[in-house]
């Protein structure tokens, strides 16, 4: 089997990513065949030992790159919809700033978040000036070309912004969601426009379903010569047992450089009340893996204090160290029953509001 190429930091001990490779953007993806062959070598684990992207920290924060793009975001980032929750406005706005202040520069949001009422909040947060101090990311979830372009003005709005620094197809989760994305009319077709534009800079897709529709959409993207800049996904400590995105699509993402985004650490905060893993180790777990960042969901002052906590505390963990917690957890984790969003609909927003879709 074809291993996995790193490039190693003798600094900190870590693999690095190669920094800024030769990028074209819409003929940098392999071909279909290439893919395929890509994906059965390169179908192992990555999570084992020490190997985590080099960074940089300032202040309490560790900076990663995101894959080939050269853009350095922090390895936490603030999760978009838990930014909704809070009732009172002026406190959603608080977290916002208070992460930024800290060192969060990695916003996640999406235009269906409690009915754009996420972005709303966090585009005032990112008044006076506290725009240029982040890479902002959003979603979509439309499928034909109309309805993406409708929803990526709808953020451009909301997210009081000229561009976004990072769109992404929103709910990869059946296997026929690539084929329509990609199809004559189809969301790419608004998005590649929108870049074009300077409405978006990078394009990306998240998922939460199986690892196998992740795979159909990078084969999909492959025969259309299309390199995608992110990936979002699962990966915590109970994936790694059951439909593992950690192992079938971690590791095509990092031959290709592409930059991963890491979420549902805790399962949607199921894993902690497992009692197998505490909140710092789940977050802990997913830093130690090739993300670029670390998606959590920070609805209160206290649980932002514990995703620094996770940050300053973070040290590469070893083998034995990542053994011993992939063991404490391998029994809760066997049916999925902690990892909803891969087994029920009560995750797929566009499952309940297929109107989303266009």
């Amino acid at each position: 089997m074809k291993k996995l190429r790193f490039a190693m930091n003798p600094a900190v001990g870590v693999a690095a990513p190669h920094r800024n490779p030769p990028r074209n953007a819409d003929n940098a993806g392999v071909t279909r065949r290439q893919f395929v062959k890509l994906a059965v070598a390169t179908s192992v684990a990555v999570a084992a030992g020490p190997r985590v992207w080099a960074a940089e920290t300032k202040n309490e924060m560790p900076y990663r790159t995101l894959g080939r793009t050269g853009e350095k975001v922090s390895a936490i980032g603030l999760g978009g919809y838990h930014i909704g929750v809070p009732k009172d406005e002026p406190e959603g706005i608080l977290i916002i700033r208070s992460a930024i202040d800290r060192g969060i520069n990695f916003m996640d949001n999406c235009w269906d978040y409690h009915d754009g009422g996420s972005e709303i909040r966090m585009g005032k947060a990112l008044r006076d000036g506290y725009r240029d101090k982040v890479f902002l990311m959003t979603k979509i979830d439309g499928r034909s070309k109309m309805a993406a372009a409708r929803q990526i003005d709808e953020c451009l709005q909301r997210l009081q912004t000229d561009h976004i620094d990072l769109m992404q197809h929103h709910e990869i989760i059946r296997l026929e969601d690539p084929d329509r994305i990609f199809a004559a009319g189809g969301a790419h077709e608004a998005l590649l426009e929108a870049r074009k534009a300077g409405k978006i800079r990078y394009v990306g897709f998240t998922g939460h379903k199986d690892p196998l529709v992740h795979l159909r959409m990078l084969e999909i993207a492959a025969d259309h010569q299309f390199h995608f800049d992110a990936v979002q996904m699962p990966l915590n400590v109970m994936d790694a047992h059951f439909r593992s995105f950690e192992h079938k699509v971690l590791p095509v993402l990092v031959k290709e450089e592409i930059g991963v985004l890491g979420m549902k650490s805790m399962g949607s905060a199921a894993i902690p009340r497992s009692n197998t893993a505490t909140a710092i180790e789940c977050l802990h777990y997913a830093m130690n893996l090739p993300t670029s960042t670390v998606i959590t969901g920070i609805d209160s002052m206290k649980i932002l204090g514990q995703a620094f906590e996770a940050a300053r505390t973070f040290k590469p963990m070893g083998e034995k160290e990542t053994s011993a917690l992939l063991a404490r957890t391998a029994e809760a984790a066997a049916s999925g029953r902690y990892e909803q969003f891969k087994t029920t609909e009560r995750f797929d927003g566009t499952a309940r509001n297929p109107q989303w879709l266009g």
